[in-house]
């Protein structure tokens, strides 16, 4: 079965603050999926030793995304259990605020331009990390909608993209 590329529509809502438990990185774009592959896996595995409940998601923060250079990620999953991690799993918090967002399945690159098309056509600006700096966020994540131990294949994964813009 080929796998569809589906790319929903593009619109603004309203998200509060979410808490998470992530393992942060730096690597280069090429092999970035796997470090992020296997720092999910650890995530996972550590998550139900510790027998935390779920309450949302698990996702992919970007940071900076820099495909030339060096890319700051996090994998995380969204938790209430208030856990003060352990090693370099380390809490942290989605931001509360307005987000551009879709969800889209199959390629990552052509939801993440579709959702960055709609943006420029429409005016809209993204919350910068460090200002001034190309693609620098303050919260940029792909939330993974689809249950891993459901459907192994992520190309058939339900995916949403969200990105913070300023406050007003």
């Amino acid at each position: 079965m080929k796998a569809e590329n589906i790319i929903g529509l593009a619109s603004i809502v309203e998200k509060p603050a979410r808490p998470y438990l992530g393992i942060r990185f730096q690597t280069p774009f090429d092999g970035m999926f796997a470090v992020a592959a296997k720092a999910l896996k650890e995530l996972r595995t550590w998550s139900k030793k510790n027998g935390l409940a779920e309450t949302g998601p698990y996702f992919m923060r970007y940071y900076h995304c820099d495909m030339k250079s060096i890319m700051d990620v996090e994998v995380g999953l969204m938790t209430d259990s208030g856990h003060p991690g352990e090693g370099h799993i380390q809490p942290g918090s989605l931001p509360s605020g307005r987000y551009a967002t879709l969800v889209y399945r199959g390629n990552g690159l052509r939801g993440n331009q579709a959702l960055m098309k709609w943006a420029k056509d429409e005016g809209i600006r993204f919350d910068p990390l460090v200002a001034d700096e190309a693609e620098s966020y303050v919260c940029r994540y792909e939330a993974y909608l689809t249950d891993y131990r459901v459907e192994s294949r992520k190309l058939l994964w339900d995916v949403e993209l969200s990105i913070k813009l300023p406050d007003r």
